[in-house]
């Protein structure tokens, strides 16, 4: 059997032991020509992606790949945007479950596992198909503080203290890495936990601005980009510290005039 004869199938490998059909998810990702990036502090997690509407005649509110799921957690999705929010709908349901059966919000880390089990039986199942995104989940978790989990459509997930998602999407890791190499005094590829600890709110803000800006080389307006936060510091809001929400315009233009002033 040739290839053409193993992508026909989601639940046959090849004989290299690859399944084809989810390795096509995966170019709906990288093929949506959206990126996002995420990184976390020491109480601070922060999710960056474009928004590009593509028709003058939209309205430009209603255009988003960030989405709330819980008062505490939130997500960026990149990929089919209808998957995604069939996804998220998803997630708003297994939270809501979460908090009626034992009493209190589900942590970050708890959500992405139960999404990354839902994927995975996409993958093994022929009735249905794998979803074409990926998710970033932020959120902050009542123990360990701020919280990065990256799912994709294999059911494959991982925390992360910075990552990328979609289009050049390496790219993006390879200049996270640099800067995380640099950070506490070039000790932050020996001890990266260690690292993030060093980074407040604002630098965790520049730093997402900073990398996306450089990977696509153009310098962004509020309007073609989408921020969430979730942030425990003490210049966060009183109202909203601790509480998932997107930036709007007024604020963005802010954070990138201190990153075009930094830079």
């Amino acid at each position: 059997m040739s290839r053409a004869s193993y992508d026909r199938y989601l639940t046959v490998f090849s004989p290299e032991g690859r399944l084809y059909q989810v390795e096509y998810a995966f170019k709906a990702i990288t093929g949506s020509g959206h990126t996002a990036i995420s990184i976390r502090g020491k109480d601070t997690s922060v999710v960056i992606t474009q928004r590009k509407v593509p028709d003058k005649l939209l309205d430009p509110s209603t255009v988003t790949h960030l989405f709330s799921i819980t008062p505490s957690i939130g997500a960026a999705v990149i990929g089919l945007l209808a998957d995604a929010r069939a996804q998220i709908t998803r997630a708003r349901a297994e939270a809501a479950e979460f908090r009626y059966k034992y009493g209190y919000e589900i942590t970050p880390a708890d959500l992405a596992r139960r999404l990354a089990n839902i994927n995975q039986v996409y993958t093994q199942r022929a009735g249905m198909r794998p979803l074409g995104i990926a998710v970033v989940l932020i959120g902050i978790d009542d123990e360990f503080g701020p919280q990065i989990f990256k799912l994709d459509p294999s059911g494959y997930f991982v925390g992360f203290h910075a990552t990328s998602a979609g289009q050049k999407q390496q790219e993006a890791m390879n200049h996270l890495e640099k800067k995380w190499k640099k950070l506490d005094n070039g000790k932050g590829a020996d001890d990266a936990a260690a690292a993030g600890k060093n980074l407040g709110r604002s630098e965790v803000i520049e730093m997402a601005i900073e990398a996306l800006s450089t990977i696509h080389a153009i310098d962004y307006k509020p309007g073609e980009i989408e921020i969430g936060i979730t942030s425990l510091a003490e210049d966060e809001p009183v109202k909203t510290r601790g509480k998932w929400r997107v930036m709007d315009d007024e604020e963005k233009e802010k954070w990138l005039l201190a990153y075009a002033e930094k830079d």
